[in-house]
């Protein structure tokens, strides 16, 4: 199967070995990959800020650049697929905008839901040895309503134990600019998080939005909580002997 790669911002400046594994376990599990290199920021941080007209020209952006193809758009974040889903409403006062807004949005998914629902892959072969915690993204789990795709493939990896924690659902405090504007609030958020998740005791903490694991994994490391926060293309992409190295 072709597919489009969609890297996204924080893949391209901060997270390069997580689109580097997303990459990689789509070629693995048979995707042709194509990264159309015209692609841009789409345009979230101004959306989720309120700032929609401004965000119009990345969104138009994005639309022009990935209608060269009619192929499937996979991101490996939950928060950006979200917002290239809601542009046919940011661009309803522009019908010909919003129509073609609607046909990159059904060709949009999240690279858990494309691998188990659409590639129909649950055990991708991945192995990694330890103890480990999920959080749930609420643009995953609330928006899209992923929530049982992430944990599948999860319990298919070799060795690794998913644990439970308490209020595993709540929100970590991100919220992209809440977490500048109402930065108090955000904080204490983020705090109870790694309380909860400090109380199972993990070895790694997974998640499929690194917007979510950043402000997660900075307050591990504030802390001095030994936690390896990793990206779940990462870990779909682990073997036990690499890790041992």
């Amino acid at each position: 199967m072709d597919v489009n790669f969609y890297v996204t911002c924080i893949g391209d400046a901060l997270k390069s070995h997580m689109a580097r594994d997303s990459v990689l376990l789509l070629e693995k599990l048979g995707c042709r990959v194509h990264f159309l290199e015209k692609q841009g920021c789409c345009g979230q941080p101004a959306i989720n800020s309120g700032y929609i007209e401004n965000a119009k020209p990345a969104m138009k952006k994005f639309i022009e650049t990935f209608e060269v193809n009619n192929y499937p758009i996979i991101s490996p974040a939950g928060s950006c697929t979200y917002a290239i889903k809601g542009y046919s409403k940011y661009l309803a006062d522009e019908p010909n905008w919003a129509i073609r807004a609607e046909k990159i949005a059904n060709r949009m998914f999240d690279l858990t839901s494309f691998i188990v629902n659409q590639l129909g892959v649950l055990d991708v072969g991945a192995s990694l040895k330890g103890k480990a915690v999920y959080h749930p993204s609420c643009s995953l789990f609330r928006k899209m309503g992923v929530k049982e795709e992430p944990i599948k493939l999860l319990q298919h990896v070799k060795g690794l134990e998913l644990l439970p924690f308490q209020d595993m659902e709540t929100c970590c405090g991100f919220g992209g600019t809440f977490s500048i504007k109402m930065a108090e609030i955000s904080g204490e958020m983020v705090k109870e998080k790694v309380h909860h998740i400090m109380d199972v005791k993990p070895d790694y903490l997974i998640g499929a939005d690194v917007s979510c694991l950043l402000n997660i994994g900075g307050r591990l490391e504030r802390e001095g909580h030994p936690v390896k926060v990793l990206h779940i293309a990462q870990v779909l992409m682990s073997h036990e002997e690499e890790l041992c190295r």
